[in-house]
């Protein structure tokens, strides 16, 4: 394959806010405790690019692992409380080594664990992105991962390759460098295909690279690549290249940040959404649902906001100011928004006109259900 190390360069100029993700696998030995050594190195790299110039932030997994370490613990246990507390443990103990090790390179950091809450709302979203970028102002490396110690299910960003391409855009990170057990996507499973390529960049995000990712015999077909290529589709709608390589060693930081030919870049949207709209689409959590006529849906797609005679029906119970998901006559999301009224004040006024909703509510916030400034579409 045609090597194309000076497209790198073209891709990745003016690089300065930087997340590097690393995961369980990286950070950890098979019999599931911390890799010492490894993370020293993981360390010098980003306390190297630091020294650089460059704003660094890490979010990191390996809390479980640091506890078993702690509780000398052979084996994960299998109660949810149980991880919990595990987690707990191994927070402080994953914590008080980053700064043990920081230190030695003149490194101060500043933890934050964060919750799907932190992100759905917009406030919380807002302080944590204020706070993330007073840290990086002041030299302070910013060490995140989930609060695995209390989130319940319903409140869990789910994975840390998912909650490091939120926080490139809770951030306007630049790059993000999620370090993984494999070289980068290929073509085809590595493993069982003596002829597979490795994807050295990747422009778009289709369903064949979907396909690619959780195919059939693919390493990672159970979630760990798919969830990979869904932060890389995440991250470059905001304006983040991002590329998955090799944690095994881990100068391959550096090397990515050099824009050598290392792992599978995955290019930037010139386009990009905004912090809003992309706090919109991901950040949030969805609480109704309203579905749309196809004149409506023509409307969304060439940028006009959704008017009550648009809307056929919906779903849930939620208040004026929700963010809801808009969904087609196929019943595919195809945008995500803020509604002007509640469920109660739709069900009376979808299907009428604009100018009939005062004479039917008694009162009108808006001629609009979902302004399109509030919307970001997500399909199409």
């Amino acid at each position: 394959m045609k090597r194309q190390t000076n497209r790198r360069e073209e891709i990745l100029e003016n690089i300065q806010k930087i997340v590097v993700k690393v995961g369980t696998s990286t950070l950890t030995k098979e019999d599931g405790n911390l890799n010492i050594e490894k993370i020293k190195k993981i360390v010098a790299e980003l306390s190297n690019l630091s020294n650089k110039g460059y704003d660094v932030v890490l979010v990191t997994s390996g809390a479980v692992g640091a506890g078993m370490g702690k509780l000398g613990l052979t084996e994960r246990p299998k109660t949810l409380s149980e991880k919990q507390a595990l987690a707990s443990v191994g927070q402080v103990a994953l914590t008080h080594l980053y700064q043990l090790l920081f230190q030695e390179y003149g490194k101060i950091i500043g933890q934050l664990l964060l919750t799907r809450g932190d992100f759905s709302d917009r406030r919380r979203y807002l302080n944590a992105r204020n706070v993330c970028n007073t840290l990086l102002k002041n030299k302070i490396i910013p060490v995140i991962n989930e609060n695995d110690a209390i989130v319940s299910n319903e409140l869990k960003v789910g994975d840390n390759d998912t909650l490091s391409a939120l926080v490139s855009g809770l951030i306007d990170a630049d790059l993000l460098i999620i370090l993984s057990d494999v070289q980068g996507l290929y073509n085809k499973n590595p493993q069982k295909y003596e002829d597979a390529n490795l994807i050295e960049i990747v422009g778009k995000i289709d369903d064949d690279i979907k396909k690619t990712a959780g195919g059939e015999g693919s390493k990672f077909g159970t979630g760990g690549m798919i969830t990979k290529i869904i932060a890389a589709e995440m991250a470059t709608k905001i304006g983040t290249n991002m590329v998955i390589a090799s944690g095994e060693d881990p100068k391959n930081i550096t090397r990515i940040v050099e824009k050598e030919n290392v792992g599978t870049l995955f290019t930037k949207k010139y386009k990009k959404i905004s912090s809003k709209k992309y706090w919109l689409a991901y950040g949030t959590n969805k609480k109704g649902v309203i579905t749309i006529d196809e004149g409506a849906e023509k409307a969304l797609f060439k940028g006009k906001s959704l008017l009550p005679v648009g809307i056929k029906s919906f779903e849930g119970n939620f208040e004026k100011g929700t963010v809801v998901k808009i969904m087609n006559m196929k019943n595919e999301n195809i945008a995500t928004g803020i509604s002007n009224y509640s469920s109660d004040e739709i069900e009376l006024i979808m299907g009428h006109r604009s100018e009939d909703i005062e004479n039917i509510l008694g009162h009108k916030y808006d001629d609009v259900v979902v302004h399109i400034d509030n919307m970001v579409i997500t399909k199409g």
